[in-house]
C-alpha cells in the first residue's frame, strides 16, 4: 500500500505534480495534499476525487507516508523534509535547501540514479536539469572539458508572481517579483548577487553540473538571465570536448538518444522555441555548430518546459525512477 503526499499542493509546480501524477499513471493507494495555512482548507479535484488542502504542521507532517513529494520552498523543506525522512519517507524535494549536501542525491533520471543515502532525494534547478541531459550524452561520448552556459529564463521560474509581473507591465504597473521591469525588457539578474558577482542561480547552475556529471572539477561558467517569455527556459550551451568530433557526429547522437529530441534545419528556419516546448516532456536540442575560437568546442541551444522536466515531470519521474529501483 502506496501512501503519497504533495506538499505545495495549491502552487504552480505543485497543480503540475499532480497533473503529471494523472497523466503519467503513477499507481498510489493513498493522497494527501498539504498547503500553507494561508492555502489549507481549499478543496483540489483530482482523478474524480475532492482533496481538502491540509495545513503542514510539525503533527501532520510526523504521519506516515512513503513517498512525499514537496515544491513549497527552501525553509519549509529545511523544517519539514527531515520529518517525513524521520518517519519513514522518501522526500523528492523540488527547492534548492539539500542540493549540495554531500550526503543528498541530486537526480536527473535520464542521467544519474539515486544511492539512498538518506531518505531525501533532491530535484535540481530548472536550467540545469535541461541542460545536463545532452551534456549527459556528450560526456559519455566524446568526454567534457568546459561547459559555459546563457541562459534565457521565462517568468515563470519565479512563480505566479512573475507571470503577473510580465502581464501587468504590459499596462504600466510596478514590478514585485522583480528590481526592474520585465515587460519590454530582459534583466541579467535571477536570485541575489554573490561577492564575486555572480548570481546565486548562477553558482547553482554551476555546482550541480559538476554533481550530477559527478565531475567536481569540470570548467563550467554561467550567466543567467530573465526574459519576457511566459513559459520554457531556453539556454545556450558552449562546450569543449575532450575528444575531437564534428556537428554532424553530435547531430546523430542526439538524433538516435530518446533523451533529447533534435530540432536543427536552420536552412529550413527550425531549431527549439520556448513556445513549442510549453507543455511538452521533451528536451529540445539544435542549433549545433562548431565554435570556431576554441578547439573542439561547440554550441548547442536546448529549450524545455521549466515547470515540466525543469520541475514538477523531474520530481514525478524520479519518484518513477525510485518506484522501480524498490520494486514497488
Amino acid at each position: 500500500m502506496v501512501k503519497l503526499a504533495v506538499v505545495g499542493a495549491t502552487g504552480l509546480v505543485g497543480t503540475k505534480i499532480l497533473e503529471t501524477l494523472n497523466r503519467k499513471k503513477i499507481n498510489f493507494d493513498e493522497l494527501t495534499l498539504f498547503s500553507s495555512k494561508r492555502s489549507a482548507g481549499q478543496e483540489v479535484n483530482f482523478q474524480n476525487k475532492t482533496y481538502i488542502v491540509q495545513e503542514l504542521t510539525e503533527a501532520s507532517a510526523s504521519q506516515k507516508f512513503d513517498f512525499v513529494l514537496m515544491s513549497a520552498g527552501g525553509q519549509t523543506s529545511a523544517d519539514f523534509a527531515p520529518i517525513f525522512e524521520e518517519h519513514g519517507a522518501i522526500v523528492v524535494d523540488n527547492s534548492s535547501q539539500w542540493r549540495m549536501s554531500d550526503d543528498i542525491d541530486l537526480i536527473v533520471p535520464e542521467v544519474n540514479t539515486p544511492t539512498f543515502n538518506r531518505g531525501i532525494i533532491a530535484n535540481p534547478n530548472c536550467s540545469t536539469i535541461q541542460s545536463v541531459v545532452p551534456l549527459k550524452l556528450l560526456q559519455e561520448r566524446y568526454g567534457l572539458k568546459r561547459v559555459a552556459y546563457t541562459t534565457y529564463q521565462a517568468v515563470s521560474g519565479s512563480g505566479i508572481q512573475g507571470k503577473k509581473d510580465l502581464e501587468d507591465g504590459a499596462v504600466g504597473a510596478e514590478p514585485k517579483a522583480y528590481p526592474h521591469p520585465i515587460y519590454n525588457n530582459v534583466l541579467p539578474h535571477i536570485d541575489v548577487f554573490l561577492e564575486d558577482g555572480y548570481t546565486k542561480e548562477e553558482r547553482k547552475m554551476i555546482d550541480e553540473t559538476r554533481k550530477i556529471l559527478d565531475e567536481p572539477h569540470l570548467n563550467v561558467t554561467a550567466t543567467c538571465v530573465r526574459v519576457p517569455v511566459q513559459d520554457s527556459h531556453s539556454v545556450h550551451i558552449n562546450v569543449s570536448l575532450d575528444h575531437p568530433t564534428t556537428v554532424k557526429d553530435i547531430q546523430n547522437l542526439f538524433d538516435q538518444d530518446e533523451r533529447v529530441v533534435l530540432v536543427d534545419r536552420p536552412e529550413n528556419n527550425e531549431y527549439p522555441l520556448a513556445i513549442h516546448s510549453t507543455g511538452k516532456d521533451e528536451v529540445f536540442v539544435g542549433r549545433i555548430r562548431k565554435d570556431n575560437s576554441l578547439e573542439n568546442t561547440f554550441h548547442i541551444w536546448v529549450t524545455s518546459d521549466n515547470l515540466l522536466k525543469g520541475a514538477a515531470l523531474n520530481t514525478v519521474q524520479i519518484l518513477e525512477q525510485v518506484l522501480n529501483l524498490k520494486g514497488e
